[in-house]
């Protein structure tokens, strides 16, 4: 987000909406909600239950903005400027609305999983959308034609996928307590690590500039791995350090944009912010306190100063970073807030 002398005065005296800024949130409730980010209110509602949908929303990503080439899905007088998508894991399904339309139809569906998709999240380049599931799957959506462009065998269910910044390898976890790195180019799995054994790994998060791994499990822990070129004689996923993130559930972690922190949410009700330094070591920097609730999910801003976090009291928050207070909360939900996604303007 942009830097804010003040973030509350900087709403009070805000003229209009800064639309270059997306909140969305998902919840148990079955709607997808739309925040102004710095008034606090509800800008939009996709009611889903209106159109005869149900299932719940379990995971929101949004797009880069849209690559040529969507002219013949999306509906053509949008700008290409204004081309962005939310993708959202509903039940067995992802539904992918156009940003800019006020339309409550989702413009594709995809169709395949057979149980909770749990992870979405977008190739780079806009063309792609990689999905994960509790059917022990990982699916690869062809945005442009609408199509299932390529499908993994997990054989445990998956929890989380993230593709790598350099765009040629996704890595996943699972309720096995398995990490996996898939090789889009081969098509194969190149690396497996279990490094709690069958215990289920909840979360992962990649650095920005893909030179190290976080995964947590369901007891709290986390676990950190050095990620080495392939080319280089080291291993591919050198281990260097393991901290006790949280006493109770772990539901997420996540790295800031520039990997100067990691954000672990719990069922605990707290989010805890650790610094990293160079040499890999993790340090409590600070707990944010608010949330009465599980925190199911967060999102940071593109400039790491501010995170997000969606959590089973209805609500969702924002947080400075630096002070750790919250700055603003939205209110809206009927039922748990699980999900949360949120772009401002940056890439």
């Amino acid at each position: 987000m942009p830097s804010q002398p003040s973030l509350p005065k900087a709403a009070a005296a805000a003229a209009r909406p800064d639309m270059s800024v997306i909140l969305v949130t998902g919840s148990y409730d079955k709607e997808i909600r739309f925040w102004e980010a710095w008034s606090g209110i509800c800008s939009r509602t996709i009611e889903r239950t209106r159109s005869g949908e149900t299932g719940q929303i379990n995971r929101l990503a949004i797009s880069p903005e849209c690559v040529p080439g969507y002219s013949a899905v999306f509906e053509p007088h949008l700008t290409p400027r204004s081309k962005r998508l939310l993708a959202a894991g509903i039940h067995k399904k992802v539904c992918v609305y156009e940003i800019a339309s006020p339309s409550s139809s989702p413009a594709i569906t995809f169709d395949g999983h057979n149980s909770n998709v749990t992870s979405v999240c977008f190739h780079s380049e806009g063309k792609w959308l990689v999905t994960g599931s509790e059917d022990g799957t990982i699916k690869i959506w062809d945005l442009r034609s609408t199509h299932l462009h390529r499908n993994y065998d997990n054989e445990a269910p998956v929890n989380d996928v993230v593709v790598h910044p350099n765009q040629g390898e996704l890595i996943s976890c699972d309720q096995a307590g398995r990490i996996k790195q898939w090789d889009l180019s081969e098509n194969i799995c190149t690396h497996e690590l279990t490094p709690a054994g069958d215990i289920p790994m909840r979360s992962i998060s990649l650095a920005s500039d893909g030179s190290c791994l976080v995964a947590g499990n369901n007891k709290g822990r986390c676990y950190v791995w050095k990620i080495n070129d392939e080319r280089s004689d080291l291993p591919r996923f050198q281990a260097v350090t393991k901290f006790q993130a949280h006493n109770k559930y772990l539901t997420r972690v996540l790295f800031s944009p520039d990997v100067k922190y990691l954000a672990t949410c719990s069922a605990d009700t707290t989010v805890k912010i650790w610094s990293i330094s160079l040499n890999y070591e993790f340090k409590l920097d600070k707990i944010l306190q608010g949330h009465q609730r599980w925190v199911w999910d967060c999102a940071f801003s593109a400039d790491s100063a501010y995170l997000v976090t969606a959590s089973s009291d209805h609500t969702a928050r924002l947080w400075e970073m630096a002070s750790g207070e919250t700055v603003r909360q939205y209110n809206g939900h009927h039922k748990a807030a699980v999900c949360c996604a949120l772009h401002d303007g940056a890439g």
